[in-house]
């Protein structure tokens, strides 16, 4: 299977994971809850997943080693950020993709536990400059 259509595949079971757990327990939970049981969840669906894996930042030879953690990365190739928020806002992507630009990666998932209907939650982001960054 193509690598494209591998990311595709492990979305598609996140998607489906997450569907369920919202579907089960609904709105209203912390995200730290929701984050456990997302984990688990994929877990057991035969996913490697990381839970709180730190984001290196670079800039002009300094490093800040944990500058940022990613709630969880799926198959080392797709971050996963969990909500439990009423709305989400336009800072939630940017930090996703903010992320995905960081670690290199082509595509994260913003999942919003905190909405009445899941999919009204559900943001996928793309990095545009996948295997672009440091080929200056």
């Amino acid at each position: 299977m193509a690598r494209q259509e591998h990311l595709e595949e492990i979305a598609r079971r996140v998607v489906d994971c997450g569907y369920h757990l919202h579907r089960d327990l609904g709105p209203g939970l912390l995200e730290s809850a929701y984050e456990v049981l997302m984990q688990e969840t994929l877990r057991q669906s035969g996913l490697h997943v990381q839970r709180q894996v730190a984001v290196p930042l670079k800039y002009k030879g300094v490093v800040v080693d944990n500058a940022f953690k990613i709630d969880l990365l799926v198959e080392n190739q797709l971050v996963v950020e969990l909500k439990s928020v009423e709305k989400l806002s336009a800072v939630h992507g940017k930090q996703v993709l903010t992320y995905l630009r960081l670690m290199d990666l082509p595509l994260g998932l913003l999942m919003n536990f905190g909405q009445a209907i899941f999919k009204d939650g559900l943001r996928r982001i793309a990095n545009d400059y996948f295997g672009e960054i440091g080929k200056q």
